[in-house]
This record gives C-alpha cells, structure tokens and sequence, in this order.
C-alpha cells in the first residue's frame, strides 16, 4: 500500500527541512554519475512524488548540478527525462500546471541555458516495474518506502496497538520485519532492473536509531494517535473489536536493517549511509508551548492527511473530527514536554555492473 508521504502544512517543511539535509549528498552523486558515463540524455525519477512542490526542487537541483558541470567541461547540456511516480489515485496535475513557470525559472538562474526538458507521469506502485530496463539513470525517493505494500499478515493478537508498540506481541514484530524486508528486497530488485549500469539512487526513510521495531523513536507518531483512539474505546465511541483488527502498513526501519537487505538483494554498491533528525515541527527551536501547539495543529492535519482515508474505511467518518481533535490535543502536550523527532535514514547507491 505505497502511500501519499507525510506532509501537508507541516509536512511541506518537513520535506523542505529533508530536501536541504540531503543535498550535498544528492550533488556528490549526479556529479560523479555525469563524469563517469557523460551521457547524452539523462534520465531522472523521483518516486513517491505526491502532488506537492518538493519534487520540483530535487529536479531543479539536478539539472543546475549537470549543467554546472557542463560548463566546467565544456560540454554540450543533455537532454533530460524526468519521471514523476506515485499511485495512480495521485494529483498529477499540481505538478504539470507549474512546469511551465518551473522551466521558465530555472532558465532564467541559469543564464547560459538548459538542455531541452521532458516531464512525464509515471502512475504505479514502485513495489513492482515502473520503467523499461536499464533507462533510468538517477533514482530518488524521500519519505514514501517507510510505507509497506499491504498490513502484514497474522498480526489479529495485536491489541491496542495500531501498528508496532511497546506491547505488540513478538509474532506482529516479526510479521511486520519481515512485510519490510519482502517490500524493500522488491524494491531494490525492480530497480536494479531499471537503472542503467553505474546509475544512482538516493532514498530517504522515516526509521529510527535503536535496534528494537517497536521502539520509541519509530512508532512514537502512532502510539499517539492509538492513545487517542484507546480513549475512544472505554468512552463507548469505537468498538473494542474494531480498534483491535486495525493495523497500518508502515514500517520505520534501522540504519543496519536498510543495510542488511541492500547486501543481500546485491545489486548495489552502498557510497553512504547516514542517519538525520528532523523536529516533528521542522524546525530546530524546542519553543514555548504556544508554538508547540500551533505545531501541534499543523502535524495533525498532516497525521490527517495521511491516515484519514484508511481510518474513514475501518470505522466509519463519523468519529474522525472527534479522534483528530483528541490526537492534537495529545500531540501538543507531549510536544511541549518532550524534543520529539523523526529519524530519518537516507543511503546512497549505485547500481552495480
């Protein structure tokens, strides 16, 4: 179930926060995939796209770096392909309404012109082909493969959990790990396929740092919302039952666990593998609580966005103003108590000959 990325209000800054974090080592890669194959037409995918500008940015971040490069060498730009993947239920159309204005910008910085530029759609979900084989020559993802492709199964003893937590059974760790490596291992298998030899991938992942699944710092954002619906339940408002036969798709997975699959599956030459902590708010100040609670505001209705529609299918709409206003509620008094954060795993590869 490849999903829409965490992002709305708050979300777009969080993506902006993460953008700026990795790109460095964006640059390092497109600089040493340009001179070492020197390609006349490049091909770039950003997958997991949603609808909102970020991607923008990564595209823009890539062609400036290529066409700096060709200066230095003097050589002539490429032509750029640029492949913009999510669900097909995904608003694609956000995105192709600003190309327009996008490309007019990004001529106007670099003075000395572009190559010519292509931009297409590419519906579907990245657990499977997107492309044809060996056309892709630049990779990147930012906050889409934390999501699975399905809730794993043989979990139902659950209780009171809505995705991994300190009192999750060691049978729905196992079966949520092992959802992860069967998604991650295709993954990686589909786009080795896809990527030409010597292309790059860059892939950013909401994880944690500690070794244990169900640890703090991976299910924390959702311990919150099961806080939220817990008290719905002894309230009378959600049947026990339904609380107790509901389950994400999500997985935040460790540094040595996003290691761990990339050697086994085998296709790609690990460069660098670094871990990066974001403020649930985006921002870096720990701030006074009328800041934490306008935050608060702006991480729920992200948190909405996101899970609204898979909550709305299990227990009906009729309790998601109800559940949203406790769950902020919640979220802005542990924001103002605590330096709450999202890990974030990013790794850059390269495809192997």
């Amino acid at each position: 179930m490849q999903t829409t990325p965490l992002f709305s209000v708050i979300g777009y800054n969080l993506q902006q926060k993460l953008i700026c974090l990795t790109k460095p080592l964006r640059e390092e890669a497109i600089k040493s995939l340009y001179c070492g194959t020197l390609p006349r037409r490049l091909a770039m995918a950003d997958l997991g796209c949603s609808s909102g500008q970020h991607a923008l940015i990564v595209v823009s971040d890539f062609i400036k770096t290529v066409e700096k490069l060709c200066l230095e060498l003097n050589h002539k730009s490429p032509e750029y392909k640029v492949f913009f993947n999510d669900l097909p239920g995904n608003d694609f159309n956000n995105i192709f309404k600003s190309l327009d204005s996008f490309k007019q910008k990004l001529c106007e910085e670099m003075e000395s012109g572009i190559g010519p530029c292509y931009f297409f759609g590419a519906p579907g979900s990245f657990y499977g082909r997107i492309f044809s084989n060996q056309s892709v020559h630049f990779i990147h993802s930012s906050y889409s493969l934390q999501w699975l492709s399905k809730v794993p199964e043989c979990i139902d003893n659950n209780k009171s959990n809505i995705y991994l937590g300190r009192t999750s059974p060691s049978n729905v760790v196992r079966a949520y790990y092992e959802q992860y490596q069967r998604d991650f291992s295709l993954f990686l298998k589909c786009r080795a396929e896809e990527l030409v030899e010597g292309g790059r991938m860059i892939l950013t992942i909401m994880g944690r740092r500690s070794d244990d699944p169900s640890s703090k710092d991976g299910c924390y954002i959702w311990e919150i919302m099961a806080t939220a619906l817990n008290d719905m339940v002894l309230q009378g408002i959600i049947k026990e039952e339904q609380l107790d036969t509901f389950n994400i798709p999500f997985y935040t997975p460790s540094p040595s666990e996003v290691k761990l699959e990339v050697l086994k599956e085998g296709s790609f030459a690990i460069n660098c593998l670094e871990v990066s902590v974001v403020h649930w708010s985006a921002w870096d100040e720990w701030s006074v609580l009328d800041f934490e609670s306008e935050s608060g505001y702006n991480l729920t209705q992200s948190m909405r966005a996101v899970a609204e529609s898979m909550l709305v299918s299990h227990f009906g709409e009729a309790i998601i103003d109800e559940l949203f206003s406790r769950y902020q509620e919640i979220l802005a008094d542990r924001m103002s108590k605590e330096k709450t954060k999202f890990i974030n795993v990013t790794i850059l590869l390269t495809r192997k000959p």
